[in-house]
């Protein structure tokens, strides 16, 4: 598989990758570029796999000039011009070997390597370059649209079928629909109609 030729895969916290692992995680990454070609994912070459959930720190500058910093504890990272960061844990949930029927429609590859796409033209927004002929209004119509209802129904507490980390910005959104479009497509289909045909047009596949 040419995926597994250009890219990189190390191990941190003492775990090992192993083929299947590379296996695994590659067949989950090339599923959205199926119709648009490797090219999609040039620019960079490493994927580090962690055992489980990892700490990144934070570093926030507020509008007072204020600096404050946390941790974030993830299971990915899709880095600008870097590497993207896998937690194995939940990968294997996306590949079928844990979780339950609620995680269906979660794949934390799919999310990351979604943000890889969407910082193809230099920043991660939910506005991923289009094909010609797409239409750029329409797209930002609908995601606008999902996205604000989204944020609305998170505010108001109600359950939302997608993760409310889709709430987090409209980059998020873009990610936690695109895994929902590949993991549940009728679902996905029935609740954002508008949305789905737009990633249709851009992934250039139907899985409903």
């Amino acid at each position: 598989m040419l995926f597994l030729a250009e890219k990189q895969f190390a191990g941190a916290h003492g775990i090992e990758v192993t083929d299947e692992m590379r296996v695994a995680i590659a067949a989950q990454a090339c599923l959205p570029i199926l119709e648009l070609g490797l090219d999609w994912y040039a620019g960079w070459t490493g994927i580090v796999v962690y055992p489980g959930d990892f700490r990144v720190q934070r570093t926030e500058v507020d509008e007072d000039g204020v600096v404050h910093e946390w941790d974030d504890e993830l299971a990915g990272e899709a880095m600008p011009g870097g590497p993207v960061v896998i937690s194995w844990d939940a990968a294997q949930v996306a590949s079928g070997s844990r979780g339950s029927l609620d995680d269906l429609h979660i794949n934390v590859v799919i999310h990351e390597f979604a943000h890889k796409l969407d910082m193809l033209d230099g920043v991660a927004d939910g506005l991923p370059p289009l094909h010609p002929g797409m239409d750029r209004r329409a797209w930002t119509r609908v995601f606008e649209e999902a996205y604000e209802g989204f944020c609305d129904a998170v505010e108001r507490g109600s359950d939302t079928w997608l993760d409310p980390y889709a709430a987090e910005h409209p980059a998020e959104f873009f990610a936690v629909i695109s895994e929902a479009f590949f993991e549940d497509p009728a679902e996905t289909r029935r609740r954002y109609p508008g949305v789905y045909e737009q990633l249709k047009l851009f992934y250039r596949q139907d899985p409903g």
